[in-house]
């Protein structure tokens, strides 16, 4: 067969398929349906998340004007039904957001007359309107939906599929944010991870302590107010996702220090910093001094109060025990207590921590090395996160505890910018780039064979660390190689037949879905060149 050939027959591919992520089952016929205007309607009561959602998509099927580059010259489709209204029908009002929230729905859409939205939740009903709405594409002067009859039944592999952002080291306004979460939920991604203070900045304001954000934020304009945050929540659950915080504790926490010297250990040691820190600034809560676990449980109370989801991230990351080993007061207390050591010392420290979380009524999620790099033993209820190597998901569920997935060769999507330390020319240490073909093909239960440990996966997150990155960037480092992961983790990594799914044969919907972002206003990086997305599998390396 000829190459134009074959591109000619690409190009063809029915619109149901261009779907991101891909629905798992669908059903769909020859006919297209031709769309003047679209009514959305609810059948029965409806919940304020279902009706916002409406409004929001009513608004975005109507005004896009959205044909993928592969259909550029398409002719106008002749069509032989006219689309008479969308009807959502929910079964319950129900807006709790968590783990277990059911995410499923199905949608019909006949020949001629009014396609149903069902799902079991609103939250299930926002996944559906996202479909239908990349389901109308242009059409001439008009609308259509082309190949009805339409019948998709979708459903989550995974419950969380997430974002982490970092917001401490450079400031992200809530304008970028609530843009992300747009994005997400264009993607089907339902949790946001805000990794909102480090050693750099406490931007965000507390109660309790409120010097740590006057000394803390960068300035008083990159600052989050309690109504910021309860604003970005908000935001978020309209959406269908859960706001996540982490406060990292005892590593990561040099801005404590400086509103609170007393409670700490090697305060920005220089020049030697990376003897006692990952990067500068150094600094770690005093684990010998019973003030740090106060200070960290009062943290908890008041942050557990603000934050409403049911997961709190703890960090638990990269403490460095030299940091320790030469502070004077836990020489002091090692001195008198011959039969303890540091490393005792952070395993109490741990334990009262997570004892203290746990009275809150929230789950401790934390990062791996709390339960790799420590003799500490977690609840069991505990959710970690990895990120080291491809071996970290199976030796955890092998532990019996549930995990999330960063791995740091394939999500972390900051890397690829070389070194930020202005005296080294050279690579970071997570380069190179990850493309979105790496993202795409990483497989979170890769060696993990066992069911029950199977079932203990409870998703991934993209990661983005903003040593070089800010919301003058954002929207280019995280899309869209944010929504390949956000496929595999909704869709799964094979088709119904048991094939893994190659990035050859999906990039075709993923320029789509790219070209559909970027009119949407979320300015994701191209992928090729644009004749190439307009000519699918000719630019493939034979």
């Amino acid at each position: 067969m000829k190459l134009s050939a074959i591109v000619g027959f690409l190009a063809a591919v029915p619109t149901v398929l261009a779907v991101w992520p891909l629905p798992q089952t669908f059903d769909q016929g020859s006919q297209n349906t031709g769309v003047h205007s679209i009514n959305i309607i609810t059948e029965g009561k409806t919940s304020p998340i279902v009706r916002g959602a409406i409004s929001r998509y009513h608004s975005i099927v109507n005004s896009e004007s959205f044909l993928a580059p592969a259909d550029y010259d398409r002719e106008t489709l002749k069509t032989s039904g006219m689309f008479a209204g969308l009807v959502v029908c929910v079964e319950s009002n129900d807006e709790q957001l968590d783990l277990d929230t059911d995410e499923s729905y199905t949608i019909d859409v006949p020949v001629s007359g009014k396609a149903t939205l069902k799902a079991k939740t609103p939250y299930g009903a926002l996944r559906g309107l996202e479909t239908f709405s990349q389901l109308v594409t242009s059409n001439g002067y008009a609308k259509v939906i082309a190949s009805t009859p339409i019948h998709i039944a979708d459903a989550p592999t995974y419950s969380h599929r997430g974002l982490h952002l970092d917001t401490a080291r450079n400031f992200y306004s809530l304008k970028s944010i609530f843009r992300t979460l747009d994005a997400m939920s264009y993607n089907k991604m339902n949790v946001f991870h805000w990794h909102i203070v480090d050693a750099q900045a406490w931007p965000v304001e507390s109660k309790t302590f409120p010097e740590l954000q006057e000394k803390g934020a960068y300035s008083a304009q990159m600052s989050y107010s309690y109504a910021d945050v309860k604003q970005v929540i908000q935001y978020a659950k309209e959406r269908g996702i859960r706001v996540i915080p982490e406060f990292d504790v005892p590593g990561h926490t040099y801005i404590v220090g400086t509103a609170f010297p007393e409670l700490m250990s090697c305060m920005n040691k220089q020049p030697d910093w990376d003897q006692y820190a990952a990067e500068p600034p150094s600094g770690q809560l005093n684990i010998v001094k019973p003030e740090s676990v106060e200070f960290a449980n009062k943290i908890i109370d008041e942050y557990t109060k603000l934050f409403t989801d049911d997961i709190f991230h703890v960090g638990g990351d990269e403490v460095n025990r030299k940091c320790w080993e030469e502070d004077p007061d836990v020489k002091a207390y090692l001195k008198d207590h011959p039969n303890e050591d540091v490393e005792s010392l952070l395993v109490d420290w741990y334990a009262k921590v997570h004892e203290h979380l746990a009275t809150t009524g929230k789950h401790a999620y934390t990062w791996e090395e709390t339960l790799f790099h420590s003799n500490y033993t977690p609840p069991k209820d505990t959710i970690i996160q990895t990120w080291i190597d491809g071996e970290s998901v199976p030796k955890t569920v092998s532990k019996g505890y549930r995990v999330v997935s960063s791995n740091s060769d394939s999500y972390y999507l900051d890397c690829g910018h070389g070194a930020w330390l202005p005296n080294f020319d050279g690579n970071s240490w997570c380069d190179p780039f990850k493309t979105w073909m790496h993202v795409y093909n990483y497989d979170v239960a890769a060696n993990v064979t066992d069911a029950k440990e199977l079932e203990l996966i409870l998703g991934t997150e993209v990661a983005l660390w903003s040593e070089q990155s800010d919301e003058t960037v954002v929207d280019s480092r995280l899309w869209p190689r944010a929504a390949a992961m956000a496929e595999t983790a909704w869709t799964g990594k094979k088709d119904a037949s048991g094939k893994v799914r190659t990035t050859e044969e999906v990039a075709s919907r993923l320029h789509e879905q790219r070209f559909r972002m970027v009119g949407r206003g979320i300015n994701a990086e191209p992928l090729q060149p644009l004749w190439c997305a307009r000519n699918p599998g000719a630019c493939n390396l034979p």
